[in-house]
Formats: structure tokens, C-alpha cells, sequence
């Protein structure tokens, strides 16, 4: 099968106004292995330079680094530099999928490892929280035996009609409730208040962090640094697995969408995140950049 090869330069610059001493940080950036995508090369180049980066893989099998920089510094610059090959997802035909109402049955008595690591994102996690207001919402979607493809399709939809991507609507401390109330946010939003809705109706769904391929403006050349990191859902359904929805551009993700790893909620699956000894008044700069650049020739040789 043919794969598109990507390049990926994720930049993380942070400026304090006083030296920080020591600081300690997770990342998690390195693309993971997934059945439709290969990570061919991964390196960090960190300044200044750690004492320790130590690879290790999470509770939820993503590829994580530990790292300390154990001297005083008023800089930190983390480059991730990935290249990664994906081939198109699968997405089942409607007619071919069952009734969301089986899904949700099936999951509760299926005693496979796939349905029971599954189940556990079913439940409210710190970030997403059930409620009946978001079952609500999501029950005008899935009605009674509507195959659960065609429901997840109609929900975002919906929320493509109903909310407003806005970059200055929310930040990480905004919560689903607000941004349910005031109708605008990121992907991160959008992500957590789909999985919120599924949640809601007894559906189990995560949380996947990744990069999304983007386009120039129409005429315009691509500019460096203006792809940024993404966010979509995962939807479990038992004898089909998990099927990737991103809501924030109505669609189900294939080869544009590469992922880095998933969790219950953004919390999970942070990119950095991290503790430090003085420092204040931070200045967090990213840059994100991903190029597509060539394709491996499919089982014909074409």
C-alpha cells in the first residue's frame, strides 16, 4: 500500500525573564506507531544541553521523554524532528456498521483486552466530564438504531454548525462547560466536547494529539511555522476498532492527520509539561512545520 512521507519540525522556545536553575519536563513528541502510520526517524535537539533524556513509554504505550536541564539557564528550545510515513485510514461504509445502541451494549459485556482497555475511556476523566446536558446534545445525533457511523458524521456536523473555531475564545484553563456555553474555542475544545457527548450516551472515546498537514492561503506560498499541533477523537467500536472522527474540521481523519498518541484528555498527552526551580514571567513561543514531501511505491511497484 502506498504511504505519504512526511517531515516534521516541531519548535518549543521558552524565554524567562530570570534564570531558572533546574527544570524538569515530559515530551511527548515522538510520532507513535500505529497500524496506518511507521515513525522512520525521530531526534530532539535540546538547549541548553540536558543531563538527562531518558526515553520511556507511558501508561498508555505513547513514546515519552524525561528531561532535566540541570544548570542555570534564562532559555529553553526543544526541536523534535520527525520523519513519518502514513497510509489512508480506514473508515467502514454506514451500512456496514451496527447500531450505535449494540456498540454501546457490546462494549459492556465483550470480555476481549481491546474492549476492556477500551472501557476505560468511557468514563469522565480530569478534562471531560459526562453530563446529562451533553447527552443530551448528542442524543439529537444518535437516535434510536441509527448506525453509529452515520450518527458520529451527523454530530460533527452539527458542532461545525453550532460552535466557532476561535483562537481567542479559550485558553488550557478554560472549562467543557464554558466553552459549551459560549459556543467558540480550538481543536482541543472541540476534541474534549465530542469525546463528552459520546461519554455521555455510555460510548467509550479518547483523546488523540497529533499534526494536521495545512494549506497556503489560495495563491500564497506555505509559510514556515504556521502548522501548529492538532487534537481529533477516537471512537471504539467492538470488531472494527478504533475509528478517528476530528470535529474541529468535520471530517474523519486519514492522510493529512499524523498522530503523536492519545489518552483521556489533553492532560494525558501534553506535549511538554514540566517544573522549574526560579523562573518567572515566561514567554512560550511554538512553531510547528509539516511537509509532505514524497510517497513509497505501493505493492506494484507504482
Amino acid at each position: 500500500m502506498r504511504e505519504l512521507l512526511y517531515d516534521i519540525v516541531h519548535v518549543t522556545d521558552y524565554d524567562y525573564r530570570s534564570a531558572v536553575s533546574v527544570s524538569h519536563h515530559f515530551l511527548r513528541l515522538e510520532p507513535r506507531e500505529t497500524p496506518r502510520q511507521r515513525c522512520i526517524a525521530h531526534e530532539f535537539r535540546i538547549l541548553p544541553e540536558p543531563s538527562i533524556l531518558n526515553p520511556h513509554g507511558d501508561y498508555f504505550g505513547n513514546r515519552a521523554h524525561f528531561v532535566a536541564v540541570e544548570r542555570p539557564h534564562s532559555t529553553l528550545t526543544i526541536t523534535s524532528r520527525a520523519r513519518v510515513a502514513v497510509t489512508p485510514a480506514f473508515v467502514p461504509d454506514i451500512s456496514e456498521t451496527p447500531a450505535w445502541e449494540s456498540v454501546r451494549a457490546r462494549c459492556r459485556v465483550d470480555c476481549t483486552r481491546a474492549t476492556l482497555e477500551a472501557l476505560e475511556h468511557s468514563h469522565a476523566s480530569p478534562l471531560v466530564p459526562t453530563s446529562p446536558a451533553f447527552a443530551d446534545y448528542a442524543s439529537v445525533s444518535f437516535r434510536r438504531s441509527r448506525p453509529i457511523i452515520d450518527a458520529l458524521s451527523d454530530l460533527m456536523g452539527r458542532l461545525q454548525s453550532d460552535f466557532r473555531f476561535d483562537p481567542s475564545a479559550t485558553t488550557v484553563s478554560t472549562s467543557l462547560e464554558e466553552f459549551f456555553q459560549q459556543r467558540r474555542g480550538v481543536c482541543q475544545d472541540f476534541a474534549h466536547f465530542l469525546i463528552a457527548c459520546l461519554r455521555s450516551i455510555g460510548l467509550p472515546a479518547r483523546y488523540v494529539s497529533g499534526y494536521l498537514e495545512t494549506d497556503p492561503p489560495p495563491g500564497m506560498e506555505k509559510l514556515r511555522g504556521v502548522d501548529a499541533s492538532h487534537a481529533w477523537v477516537s471512537l471504539y467500536c467492538p470488531g472494527i476498532g478504533w475509528i478517528d472522527a476530528d470535529p474541529t474540521n468535520n471530517c474523519f481523519p486519514s492522510l493529512r492527520h499524523i498522530s503523536i498518541g492519545w489518552g483521556r484528555d489533553y492532560a494525558d498527552i501534553s506535549p511538554v509539561r514540566g517544573v522549574l526551580v526560579g523562573g518567572t514571567d515566561q514567554i512560550l513561543k511554538v512553531s510547528v512545520d509539516v511537509t509532505a514531501f514524497g510517497s513509497t511505491p505501493d505493492s506494484d511497484g507504482n
